[in-house]
């Protein structure tokens, strides 16, 4: 009963056409969450699929790992997504793959392996921003309660839609300044070199 409700919630929010794509990869929750009218996604995303030969299934050629996101029932936006990228050159992927979902007045949040430690970045693209920050040996999931200053007992009792729910609140709520980026790979990707 549960699974039917999330699936006819998320057709109708800014997560139906990515899950209809097939971009929503190794659910660790993807339905309601605690908030009336939101649905949760933790998983990967898709950004680029392998080439199909005959009808075989074949692994996307590259993920944003580790990925949070919640969509609201009736919005075709997403006001929150976070996720994991090997490197900073591939933010112009996951702006492509979520396209129209995006908005500005929504909080993107991109850890990527290849940037200094020391370095953040605010990436204006496509009329949203990306909050582009490093990651070493650690998870998005860890990275976000840091940087939302979120105490990580608070959320023990709570199940994966509560601390999902938790975090994408708290980054809602939190105005994030970092300086604009004028990153070697961001600017070569944008010239799409």
């Amino acid at each position: 009963m549960t699974a039917t409700l999330a699936l006819n919630a998320i057709d109708d929010t800014a997560l139906a056409r990515l899950e209809a794509e097939g971009r929503l990869l190794n659910p660790l929750h993807k339905a309601l969450t605690s908030k009336p009218g939101r649905v949760g996604f933790r998983g990967e995303l898709a950004l680029r699929f392998a080439p199909k030969l005959a009808d075989e299934a074949r692994p996307p050629e590259l993920l944003s790992a580790q990925a949070m996101a919640i969509a609201n029932v009736g919005e075709k936006h997403l006001p929150f997504f976070a996720g994991y990228l090997l490197s900073f050159e591939y933010l112009k992927d996951v702006a492509e793959v979520l396209g129209d979902a995006l908005s500005a007045g929504g909080k993107y949040f991109l850890f990527c392996n290849n940037i200094d430690l020391s370095k953040k970045y605010q990436v204006p693209y496509k009329g949203a921003m990306f909050y582009v920050l490093p990651i070493d040996e650690s998870t998005v999931y860890n990275e976000m309660l840091d940087l939302l200053y979120l105490e990580k007992n608070d959320l023990k009792k709570k199940d994966t839609a509560g601390k999902l729910d938790a975090v994408a609140d708290a980054a809602l709520k939190t105005p994030t300044k970092t300086g604009r980026s004028n990153h070697p790979l961001f600017v070569r990707a944008c010239r799409g070199q």
